[in-house]
């Protein structure tokens, strides 16, 4: 929990996401270092999972590819590990709650612990309704994990208020319905909605889902706590962009260039 609470203390957050294992282990190890060189300042490592609904063409790929490659959980915190060892941001793990129970069954209850020691310092579960959550984020709070709650447009003000003060972290905004997917614009009433949530949380507030360019980036962050960048990244991996490519794109996302 530290890291992420540190993070918004200092600054906004800078957000990748990247598909575990698609290319590969260690090409995910590189390709994330070489983001957090160009700016990233806090990671999601994607479970790969055979029915990621709230996932466009992009990331259902690379989940597809990763899966064929034999990926598991323990790849994911191996990837963690590797990370860990050369970066201090916050790693948070991105998933659908099936891997999640599937794993809590092969590592014998231990899974969450494991985690932890990997380097995983929370974890996102997209399709895990805020009712059903608590017991799991009991077992976080044990182990001094933390678990990110997710809002979208039509999560109501008092719904929001809710989740926001049961919740850790930060609170990922979903900005558009639909799934994922690079997009070059907002949503027309982004403004005003991410106003709204802001005036009545607490926690820091995160924005994600078609954010593929510095003006949106930029736009997002005059709002919001921190934005996230997915589908742009993962398809920059899948095309093969070497380490200093990936770094390159970052810092001109991020507005970041040196």
């Amino acid at each position: 929990m530290k890291k992420i609470s540190e993070l918004f203390q200092r600054e906004k957050a800078h957000v990748a996401y990247l598909t575990a294992g698609d290319g590969g282990v260690e090409r995910t190890i590189e390709a994330a270092l070489a983001l957090i060189e160009g700016g990233v300042n806090l990671l999601e490592l994607g479970v790969p999972f055979s029915d990621p609904i709230a996932d466009g063409p992009v990331i259902q790929q690379a989940s597809l590819r990763a899966l064929q490659a034999g990926i598991t959980m323990y790849e994911v915190l191996y990837v963690a590990h590797e990370i860990r060892k050369k970066s201090t941001i916050p790693i948070i793990l991105f998933s659908y709650y099936n891997p999640i129970l599937a794993a809590l069954d092969q590592f014998q209850g231990n899974f969450l612990a494991e985690a932890k020691r990997a380097g995983v310092d929370g974890f996102l579960i997209v399709d895990l309704p805020w009712e059903e959550s608590h017991l799991l984020q009991a077992r976080m709070v044990f182990d001094d994990l933390t678990l990110i709650s997710v809002i979208t447009p039509s999560t109501s003000l008092e719904r929001i208020i809710a989740i926001d003060q049961k919740s850790q972290g930060f609170l990922y905004y979903v900005c558009r319905a639909g799934t994922t997917g690079a997009k070059t614009s907002l949503p027309i009433d982004f403004s005003k909605k991410i106003k709204k949530i802001k005036s009545v949380v607490h926690l820091p507030v995160v924005v994600g889902f078609g954010i593929s360019d510095e003006v949106t980036v930029q736009r997002v962050l005059q709002y919001a706590n921190g934005v996230v960048i997915g589908s742009f990244f993962v398809q920059a991996v899948a095309q093969g962009l070497n380490t200093q490519a990936l770094k390159i794109i970052a810092q001109q996302l991020l507005g970041r260039r040196s």
